[in-house]
């Protein structure tokens, strides 16, 4: 299957999953690489004879869903992201809490693939706020549609590029190094719960201080469907909560629900 192949069959099959082809196309040498070998298992001849399995087969639909999700992540991915989570926003939502009584700041990762956003939250607070905020506790929901991804986030062993990004004393004080493989330390993991979960579907009960939706909803859902979701996640915010995308989307136009704080790292809070 050529990539001219590919990029035909995605612009006619995208849409049928509510999905939107512009953010695929940077992305789709991951996703045309499943889509072949899925036409090898099926022993079909081309992606046009796919087309007719997937009208014969409806159900197949599903497993094409699950050849579509991208996953590119890392610890700490976009530093600023992270340095601003841990000087600004992290420490008001703390105060905040303190202010209202509460003991517990709430935190909702969402599509957390193998863990290493939620991890990084873990980490950045027990090592870097928890000592400033002894009465109060981080907790992190992190969901994601895939069974094996969330085996992977419960291992927590990840390769040297997973963590590259992560400053170094906290990745000394977080992991034991095996060989070529980084372990989390399992005092983290208490703090980090994960469900499997498919944001289009479902969504956890609760409210949260600050959710991360990042590189997911907003690149790959069409329009119509961000709309939708975007407020079930503003029903899911506490007051003037805090929503992170990632630092190259933007929220759909003409929305009045959250304030930018910066667009150029995806900071807004619920107005």
């Amino acid at each position: 299957m050529s990539d001219a192949e590919c990029v035909d069959f995605l612009q006619w099959a995208l849409p049928q999953l509510h999905m939107r082809w512009p953010g695929f196309r940077k992305v789709r040498g991951q996703v045309c690489k499943r889509v072949a070998q899925r036409l090898r298992q099926l022993g079909l001849p081309d992606i046009e004879a796919y087309r007719d399995y997937l009208a014969k087969q409806p159900q197949e639909w599903a497993l094409l869903d699950s050849l579509c999700r991208v996953t590119i992540t890392r610890f700490y991915r976009d530093r600023q992201v992270f340095d601003t989570l841990t000087q600004e926003v992290l420490p008001q939502l703390a105060e905040a809490a303190r202010t209202e009584g509460r003991t517990v700041i709430h935190c909702w990762s969402i599509g957390s693939a193998s863990g290493e956003e939620p991890w990084t939250l873990a980490i950045l607070w027990r090592e870097v706020l928890a000592a400033d905020f002894p009465d109060l506790r981080l907790e992190v929901l992190a969901t994601e549609a895939d069974p094996r991804l969330i085996e992977r986030a419960h291992r927590a062993c990840y390769p040297p590029s997973a963590v590259k990004n992560l400053p170094e004393n906290l990745r000394l004080k977080a992991f034991h190094q095996t060989n070529d493989e980084y372990s989390l330390k399992p005092l983290y993991q208490s703090m980090v719960h994960f469900q499997q979960q498919d944001i289009r579907h479902t969504q956890p009960a609760g409210t949260f201080d600050l959710i991360l939706c990042r590189n997911l909803v907003f690149t790959y859902f069409e329009e119509t469907l961000q709309q939708v979701i975007l407020q079930q996640l503003r029903a899911k915010m506490r007051p003037q909560g805090w929503l992170i995308l990632g630092v190259h989307e933007r929220l759909p136009p003409a929305q009045k629900e959250f304030t930018v704080i910066s667009e150029r790292l995806g900071l807004y809070r619920k107005a």
